[in-house]
């Protein structure tokens, strides 16, 4: 979505993505985008009834609210890597939990993991020193180099994308256990990494000057 009310800020950093995105694979640098979403845990008042010959299967339009899960997705594009965690909550220190496993378990070797994400409060450096003592905050905050995307520009985000994807493959129904989400996403994601699935980007810095003009600010008219 183009906020109609875009301006320099919303183009300044949509070109920051946009030329991150069509920079050539690097191991030392990896481009990782990050995004949240969750899922509401609906259990069945009814049995379903299962398919039958010429009949599909019948689920009760009753349900049972069972909470929520939050998903943490963690993506690396050209990398065909993706790292999908559930969390019962997305607080400063849950977001700090997973940028240092992102570091130290999967990246360990990279000199900075640039990442993409959005502007929730939760994402900042800031956190990371909420959850650690200086020193080990400090330490992970120095290899990371943080993109975000501008306001009512998640589609920016390479992750959003990815999450559209595992809803279809792999949440697309009604789930009421935590611990089967975890068993279906834990699945889902070994099975994607496993066929190295990439990402390609194709929107440019030069298409978005010709198809999305209009959210440029007209220098001429001041």
């Amino acid at each position: 979505m183009i906020p109609p009310d875009a301006n320099g800020e919303f183009v300044a950093r949509m070109e920051d993505l946009l030329d991150l995105y069509a920079q050539p694979f690097s191991a030392a640098r990896p481009v990782i985008c990050m995004d949240e979403a969750s899922k509401q845990l609906i259990g069945e008042v009814k049995v379903p009834l299962p398919p039958g010959r010429g009949r599909a299967k019948r689920v009760d339009y009753e349900y049972r609210r069972n909470g929520t899960v939050n998903f943490f997705v963690f993506v690396q594009p050209r990398g065909g890597w993706r790292m999908v965690r559930v969390t019962a909550r997305r607080t400063k220190i849950d977001w700090a939990l997973m940028v240092r496993e992102l570091l130290d378990v999967h990246f360990p070797d990279a000199q900075i993991v640039r990442l993409v994400q959005d502007n929730l409060n939760t994402h900042t450096l800031g956190s990371l020193y909420e959850a650690f003592d200086a020193p080990e905050a400090r330490r992970l905050a120095k290899r990371l180099e943080i993109h975000y995307t501008p306001k009512h520009g998640s589609w920016l985000n390479i992750a959003e994308n990815e999450i559209g994807v595992l809803s279809a493959q792999c949440l697309d129904r009604r789930i009421e256990d935590p611990e089967e989400v975890r068993r279906e996403v834990e699945a889902w994601e070994h099975e994607r990494n496993r066929k190295g699935t990439q990402i390609r980007w194709k929107f440019t810095v030069e298409m978005a000057r010709v198809k999305l003009r209009r959210v440029y600010p007209n220098i001429s008219q001041k």
